[in-house]
């Protein structure tokens, strides 16, 4: 647990944490296009209505000008109610116009983050097992759920106001110039060391908030962690050690959030500061004009009211940049999901029609996607039959191969070179789901879902009928502690089955493989839970399925391997012998020490390669 933690301290080396780059935060928010474009005209409409709102607030200062100049200039006073009638209406109006605002983006903006999520849901479970070896869960998480939901702030909020705030301050300098040029001329004197600020402050703060956002996906895989792991903490008395770890983590992204706060902080005091020096030089002006005669009150009040009015747009702006550079950081990290290319699916996909030929394996060379080129395959050349109707035990040493061997028929992994065929047919040629449809596995760790027990065991296919359901749950020697669970089979087992013993663990998972009568099977070590007389029984239950199937089962016990026709011997990733368990006991000095513990001859020993 305490080097898991200190190997998420340095996650920028990991695949899931890609090192902090130069890009385009522009760029990265244009990517978002394809999602927003089917709401676009609610979120243009918004942000046009924002704008005709913002310019409603730029037109009071006009309309106190009239007032000042005219009504109260000359006493009248059913003028000044008329200019104070109209200002409410207008203020009204601009209200009105927000609300709006809010109500036109939204549902879509919430469709908009609903489509991402499922979209990247959707990749997430068609990548292959090799990229979820390399991501921890708790980066994946937080991009499906963090950076979705500021994403959609940016959307709802950040890219309106940047629009508006943008007209806003446009048409506010045109209101300015047209009432006094030279004052007007101040007001805009400080825009290009803004710009220049501003444009400092974008490349430092999108660096710390990557490496926020990042830190943030590490405590959340420690969080994960923590939570499943929560047995082996508290039986082990690590819970001081890994509260230690996860302060240091949430220590950093702390430390990480306080940079932030200050980027933003200096941006902010810059913003405001700078503006307020140039508008009290206005005002200064102003008066002075105004003392001259060269000025009238009216304007003075509508020049300050109108540049009063543009200092929350001013002001705003070092918040939407932060929002902005967020954003584009959450996209960044989405679209490092998304551009994982999914492997190459065959166009024609046709069923598995080739005369019964039962499973090959034709020279089947196998190297981990992130293995060196010239590395030693993890498999190399791989020969083995499976006849029709057979059962093949495949045997081996720990680290020899056999997980990564019988994951590459249901396409789990994929062969670097030569081919794995059903029934004649390449399954490199045939859809994942049209090899998933044709091959059931069972894994020696069973994976439960937060679900009820018969629809853990219905996931093995999809149109399950309840006679199927029940016939699979006596196979796997499941029934009886299925009926006496307090609602039978449509009980809950809980996160991960954690309610449920590791045997019933296992014989749920056998009992989904068998459900859907598949005419492969591919099992691993399913029965390695199983206490003695639970397992005899499962196998002479299981010998029924075995019996009309064509099979490969992972065995690590003679009892399992009674079950198989014939035995293949896996050492260092190369099938050395095949034959009968009575064929290798005679023949093999390394299958005798894997199945009674006799010493291997040493002249007789294989290399074994470690990866």
């Amino acid at each position: 647990m305490q080097v898991r933690t200190l190997d998420l301290m340095c996650a920028s080396a990991e695949p899931s944490v890609p090192p902090a780059r130069k890009r385009s935060v522009v760029r990265a928010l244009l990517r978002l296009w394809p999602y927003v474009r089917p709401v676009r005209a609610r979120v243009f409409g918004a942000a046009g209505v924002a704008v005709v709102a913002a310019s409603l607030g730029l037109a009071m200062p006009l309309i106190l000008k009239w007032i000042v100049d005219g009504p109260v200039s000359e006493g009248d006073t059913g003028g000044i109610w008329l200019g104070g009638i109209v200002l409410l209406c207008v203020g009204v109006a601009e209200a009105l116009l927000f609300g709006l605002r809010r109500f036109l983006v939204a549902r879509p903006l919430t469709r908009v983050e609903a489509d991402m999520r499922s979209a990247l849901y959707r990749h997430i479970q068609r990548l292959p097992v090799t990229f979820h070896d390399r991501w921890a869960t708790g980066q994946l998480l937080s991009r499906a759920t963090g950076d979705l939901q500021l994403l959609r702030m940016f959307l709802a909020f950040g890219l309106t106001f940047l629009i508006v705030n943008t007209a806003t301050i446009l048409v506010g300098v045109v209101i300015l110039l047209a009432q006094d040029w030279t004052l007007g001329l101040v007001l805009i004197g400080p825009v290009v060391p803004l710009i220049v600020l501003c444009a400092l402050f974008e490349q430092r703060f999108s660096v710390v908030a990557r490496r926020a956002q990042d830190q943030m996906g590490d405590l959340t895989t420690v969080v994960e962690e923590s939570i499943l792991g929560i047995r082996i903490i508290k039986g082990f008395g690590r819970h001081r050690s890994q509260a230690e770890a996860f302060r240091a983590l949430s220590g950093q992204l702390r430390e990480t959030e306080m940079h932030k706060a200050k980027l933003l902080a200096g941006i902010w005091f810059v913003i405001q500061a700078i503006p307020e020096i140039f508008v009290g030089l206005a005002l200064v002006l102003g008066v002075i004009q105004v003392s001259d005669g060269n000025l009238t009150a009216g304007t003075l009040v509508a020049f300050m009211s109108t540049a009063m009015a543009l200092r929350w747009p001013v002001e705003s702006m070092g918040f939407l940049l932060a929002l902005c550079n967020e954003a584009a950081t959450g996209a960044d990290r989405f679209f490092d999901v998304m551009d994982t290319p999914l492997p190459g699916e065959y166009d024609g996909a046709p069923s598995v029609t080739g005369a019964a030929d039962g499973m090959r394996f034709e020279n089947v060379v196998f190297r981990f996607a992130d293995a060196p080129p010239d590395s030693t395959p993890a498999l190399d050349g791989i020969d083995l039959h499976i006849r029709p109707g057979e059962t093949m035990a495949l045997v081996g040493g720990t680290g020899s191969g056999k997980t990564t061997l019988v994951g590459l028929v249901p396409r789990l992994h994929e062969v670097t070179s030569g081919r794995v065929t059903l029934d004649g047919v390449d399954i490199a040629t045939l859809t994942r789901d049209e090899v998933r449809r044709q091959v059931a596995v069972a894994f020696e760790e069973p994976t439960l879902f937060s679900a009820s027990v018969h629809e853990n065991v219905a996931m093995g296919t999809e149109d399950a009928r309840p006679d199927d359901l029940d016939r699979a749950l006596r196979v796997a020697q499941a029934d009886g502690f299925v009926h006496a669970l307090p609602h039978g089979a449509a009980t809950e087992v809980g996160e991960q089955g954690l309610s449920l013993s590791g045997g019933q663990r296992q014989r749920l998972a056998l009992a989904r493989a068998v459900v859907g009568n598949p005419r492969f099977l591919v099992l691993d070590d399913p029965l390695s839970a199983l206490d003695v007389h639970t397992e005899a029984r499962v196998e002479a239950a299981l010998r029924e399925v075995l019996a009309t199937t064509t099979a490969l089962v992972v065995a690590h016990r003679p009892s399992t391997v009674q079950l198989a026709d014939r035995v293949a011997l896996l050492s260092g990733g190369r099938i050395t012998a095949v034959g009968t368990h009575a064929d290798l006991l005679r023949d093999s000095a390394e299958y005798r020490h894997l199945m009674t513990g006799e010493p291997v001859p040493h002249e007789e020993r294989p290399e074994v390669s470690v990866r």
